[in-house]
């Protein structure tokens, strides 16, 4: 038996009528990012590397790292309510230092105080564990402000 590609059969046929391909444009999302306090971009390499991390993990969701658009915001902006209408990827960086906790949870409370996003993914070092500092935020997080934050720690 005699395999037969049919996609180089529709190829030739489109070749033969000067029909040529279109290049693939890369599908850009675009991650809001709260709680990124350093200046230059530095921070939002960390984020960077942990999209790498989760991809090479396999996590599937991330699909290509270099295809997001890492957007840091100021939780004081007055543009929050708008952005959390329009965008639906939100994400919250949360250093793993003693006052990573206080720190976010702040964060949280402000964006539930200027109509931001109920939902966050929490970006943090990978080396931070679920249990202890990030479980009590995403607890925290839905008591006290009906914000879901979504963990990816093991």
């Amino acid at each position: 038996m005699i395999a037969v590609d049919q996609a180089e059969g529709l190829r030739r046929w489109a070749r033969s009528r000067g029909v040529t391909p279109v290049q693939r444009q890369r599908a850009e999302r675009t991650l809001v990012v709260v709680g990124l306090s350093g200046a230059g971009g530095g921070d939002v390499d960390e984020v960077s590397r942990l999209l790498r991390h989760w991809a090479q993990e396999g996590r599937h969701w991330v699909g290509d790292p270099g295809d997001w658009r890492i957007v840091p915001m100021d939780v004081a902006s007055p543009y929050i309510p708008v952005l959390a209408n329009q965008q639906p990827r939100w994400g919250l960086w949360v250093e793993h230092d003693r006052q990573g906790f206080r720190r976010a949870f702040r964060q949280i409370q402000a964006l539930a105080a200027r109509g931001g996003p109920k939902r966050l993914l929490a970006l943090h070092p990978p080396t931070l564990p679920r249990r202890g500092l990030l479980g009590n935020l995403q607890q925290a997080a839905a008591d006290y402000f009906g914000t879901e934050l979504l963990v990816l720690a093991r």
